[in-house]
Parts: C-alpha cells; structure tokens; sequence
C-alpha cells in the first residue's frame, strides 16, 4: 500500500521516497505527495527524480505515476519527488470552493451531487436540479462567498464507515456511495460542510479567494451543471 503523504500534509512540496516497482512509464513508490486522479479530481503532476510526471492514478492500494517515458532507475532506489506546486494549490482551493457550493445549494434546494469535475483552471459541478436560474445562481455564489469570507478551518480525520453513513450530510453523492473501506476520511469545513472525501483541500477558506460562476447548462430533465472558478 503506498503511504499517501497528501492525506498527513496536504502542503508538502517535496518528498523523499523509494521505487517499489517500475514497469516502462509506470511507477510505484513507497509514499508519495502526488493526489491521484479520483472522485472528480485531476491529478497532480511535477517531477520524481527528475523524470516528468504528467498523471497520478489510483489501482487498488497503490498509487501509479505515469511518466512521459520509461523510468531509468529500478526497485529500490531513493528518488525524490517534487510537486507542481501552484497547480496543486489551484485544484486544492477548486475543490474546497465546489464542497461549499455543494453544500450551499443542498442546503437551499436538497440537491444532491450527479457528477464533478476539479480542475487548476476551471471547475464544474453537476447538480439534480430542475431549475438553475441566473438569480438563484447568484444567491448560490453570494452564500458561497460569504462562508469564503469568514476564514473557515478545514480539518480532515477518520470515521468508521457505518458512523459516517449513519450521519446525515456526509454523503452528498447522488447514487453513489463511498469506498467499501473500514474507515472514511471526512472533511469538515468549519460550520458549513461536512462529508466523506479522499481528496486535498486548503487550510482555511481564505485562500479561496473568490467564487466565479462562469455559466450553467441544461444537462436533462433535472440535471444542471455549473461551471465556476476561483481568483
């Protein structure tokens, strides 16, 4: 099982790690800082030992780093591993952002979530929604900025999966639930949010910035997508 170095410190960098296995362009460490791709979230990229990482995926237990070419170390040697760091802030301001949204419009509407995608760039976020209309938009983003505005704390920690499942909120998946797993990692963000997620967020909702709605489509009969980014 590789160590998720990003579950302990969602901040670090860099890091030091060991080859595990190398098959062509693909390589496994002991641990690794590298997010995967998952849950609606694009991986990270940057370098290890030098060697360009241009996607991270997830295959089981492990955590696979695909290269832009064959790895020219083997099992057993130390390398290091080096983020692309503004990228990665990008997506983890992306995806804390989409959770208040998420939270706001469920809050408002009882929606649940049919489908995500978190970008550096820009975001969207799938909601089973009849109506998505431009004033409710913008009261969904005002709300959204104002939890922004407060400087909340994110913290992460684990539950058992039946006491998170068991606690209204956690799961806002529409048909969907999380990993059969013993323990799920929670997210909870200050007063305004709290569920089941794998992946990398900010410390505190000032490093957001700012929600930016950039435009809504009609997906089906009660389907809406909304398109957002952050500045």
């Amino acid at each position: 099982m590789t160590r998720r170095l990003f579950w302990e410190d969602m901040y670090a960098r860099e890091f030091d790690a060991v080859v595990v296995s190398v098959e062509g362009a693909k390589l496994v460490l002991d641990q690794t800082a590298f997010n995967p791709r998952g849950g609606g979230l694009v991986s990270d990229t940057g370098t290890i030992a030098g060697a360009r990482v241009v996607e991270a995926l997830k295959e089981g237990d492990e955590v696979v780093h695909v290269l832009e070419g064959p790895f020219g170390q083997t099992a057993g040697t130390a390398v290091r591993g080096v983020l692309d760091w503004e990228r990665r802030h990008r997506i983890m301001r992306m995806h804390t952002a989409a959770h208040i949204l998420s939270s706001v419009v469920n809050q408002e509407t009882g929606a649940l979530i049919t489908g995500n995608q978190i970008g550096p760039e820009e975001s969207r976020v799938d909601f089973n929604l009849e109506d998505f209309d431009r004033d409710r938009l913008s009261h969904y983003v005002e709300k959204v900025n104002d939890a922004v505005a407060r400087g909340l704390e994110v913290k992460t920690y684990f539950m058992k999966r039946e006491e998170a499942l068991a606690t209204p909120g956690f799961v806002k998946l529409a048909g969907a639930m999380p990993p059969s797993v013993e323990m799920l990692r929670i997210v909870q963000i200050g007063d305004v949010d709290t569920q089941a997620d794998g992946g990398v967020h900010v410390k505190n909702t000032r490093e957001i910035g700012k929600l930016v709605a950039l435009r809504t489509e009609n997906k089906g009969k009660a389907n809406r997508r909304m398109y957002f980014t952050v500045e």
